[in-house]
């Protein structure tokens, strides 16, 4: 009896540290593939004990109101960006794309979706005064006393919470609004640092640099055009003192979904922490349907296809001629793929509306995976080593598959204009399955990814902690965030010196001109 007295002790004892540990967290998430990788996040979060509330819209797509490891608070409200709202921006753009020329698709994805960027944000914009106006709901906030809050901010209705709460902030994060999330918070010379969409890499010509300054130009214009959304609301519920860019950047911690074996090197923050492919994991045995499947490959390997998740069907030709693509190849295909079965698919080509994608990119099997170019699918091809072909539609889909190309792990990129012509297609995936280098060079960045003390998910939920365990981290906030636009390029400065220098300059004028009339006068005088 002593005994099981002893070991219930000893059991408590181990039991204690882990409870005591447990937080009280408020996620303010994104929709769609920002969801994904967030409740992955979450999952883990959940495994040590901690207590997650989510405030969700209750026109949410992705992110469901009744979950076994975090509990909701759903805020109603008339619109949302909704799965229509984004079928019918990719439809557009599918369309354009095929269409367009170059700089015309340049200019329609930077200028010409001005509006429709606007009128996203603005259905934030109401969520927002929606959730900050329900008065039940922010007492309920507020009585929990919650340890931080952690946000996605590509929207801006994080940021604005936290400080409503005046709770710690902590990002899971690639895009701030209109911009790569380092250009909100780190020195960003555009020399050399490629803007999103720019095409461009960290080796710039002149004229690429020209072209990188006028797209910076172009994202400070849309920053500001969605400002006056947020701004709105934080004169309402947080005061006209507060300025909606300055709470933007104040967060604690900034976990980074990239790292620098996918990123060009730059300069960064002492807040910034790198989780990129904290996602990723060891492939787990597939489904017997898909194992028998994979198997029946042979020698010859198995090609996955995956757009993400809001493109799921194609144009009937370009879908046609993507299948008979597949058909002329002797490998087996696995292609998610929701629209109308194309007239050439071929004995080798299986569709399914969902595919364990981690899974299988780590069979040993699988030799090509044709992809988008998102984020998460990317980092899993490096995590699992398999050379990837790019089919980008938009967004930060072509630089990221631009990095994998030029670190020699990615074929040609194709485009929606081109893809079903000349036998593009075809050629790109044949040029990665003949040629050992893009393999190798893939299997070299999962090297350098793996290498490294501790996973991106333990990093991640390391530092999470920390800023509950310290109510923040304000030591690592840099004093520039506290600084104006002028006083941190020093243009105050500049203007002081050059009007010292000007003061000088005509001191030494008016002096030099005295003494000469002085001179000349004196001359006078003795003739």
């Amino acid at each position: 009896m002593r005994l099981m007295y002893l070991c219930s002790a000893l059991l408590l004892l181990i039991l204690l540290p882990t409870t005591c540990q447990g937080g009280n967290i408020l996620v303010f998430p994104a929709e769609g593939s920002h969801w994904i990788n967030m409740d992955i996040l979450l999952q883990a979060l959940h495994s040590r004990g901690h207590n997650l509330t989510i405030v969700r819209s209750s026109k949410s797509w992705y992110i469901k109101e009744n979950s076994t490891y975090y509990s909701t608070y759903t805020v109603q409200v008339e619109r949302s960006i909704d799965q229509e709202f984004i079928k019918r921006i990719v439809s557009e753009v599918v369309k354009f794309e095929r269409g367009a020329l170059p700089l015309t698709s340049f200019f329609h994805m930077t200028v010409g979706m001005f509006g429709t960027f606007v009128d996203a944000h603005a259905a934030v914009g109401e969520f927002v005064t929606a959730m900050l106006g329900d008065k039940e709901l922010m007492r309920k906030l507020n009585d929990t006393k919650f340890d931080l809050v952690l946000t996605d901010p590509c929207w801006g209705g994080g940021a604005i919470l936290a400080k409503y709460l005046n709770l710690p902030l902590v990002y899971n994060v690639r895009w701030l609004i209109a911009e790569e999330a380092h250009f909100g918070i780190a020195p960003s010379p555009i020399s050399y640092i490629p803007i999103t969409g720019s095409g461009l890499t960290d080796r710039m010509t002149f004229f690429q640099r020209v072209k990188n300054m006028i797209l910076y130009l172009v994202n400070q214009a849309q920053k500001y055009l969605v400002r006056d959304v947020y701004q709105k609301v934080c004169d309402k519920y947080l005061g006209p003192d507060k300025e909606f860019f300055q709470l933007l950047i104040d967060a604690d911690i900034w976990l980074m979904r990239v790292d620098f074996v996918f990123e060009y090197p730059r300069p960064t923050m002492p807040n910034v922490v790198y989780m990129g492919g904290f996602q990723c994991k060891p492939a787990k045995p597939l489904p017997q349907h898909l194992e028998e499947f994979v198997q029946s490959s042979g020698e010859h390997g198995v090609i996955i296809m995956s757009l993400g998740s809001f493109v799921s069907e194609l144009p009937a030709d370009m879908a046609n001629e993507i299948a008979a693509a597949f058909a002329k190849l002797p490998q087996k295909v696995i292609w998610r793929y929701k629209g109308s079965r194309p007239d050439t698919l071929g004995n080798n080509t299986l569709l399914v509306d969902w595919m364990p994608q981690n899974d299988l990119l780590g069979h040993p099997k699988v030799k090509v995976f044709v992809a988008h170019g998102g984020t998460n699918g990317v980092q899993e091809a490096i995590y699992h080593g398999v050379p990837v072909v790019g089919l980008p539609l938009g967004f930060d889909q072509y630089d990221n598959l631009l990095r994998l190309k030029e670190k020699g792990a990615s074929s040609e990129i194709l485009s929606y204009a081109t893809v079903d012509k000349d036998n593009n297609f075809l050629k790109a995936i044949q040029e990665v399955l003949n040629e050992p280098s893009y393999r190798m060079n893939m299997q070299r960045l999962s090297r350098l990814h793996r290498d490294q003390p501790i996973t991106p998910m333990d990093n991640a939920l390391f530092w999470i902690e920390f800023v509950m365990r310290h109510k923040g981290a304000a030591h690592l906030k840099p004093a520039s965030l506290r600084m104006s636009w002028y006083s941190y390029h020093s243009v105050d400065v500049a203007l002081f010196l050059g009007g010292a220098v000007l003061l000088v300059l005509l001191f030494t004028f008016f002096l030099i001109r005295c003494l000469c009339n002085m001179m000349c006068k004196s001359k006078v005088k003795r003739e």
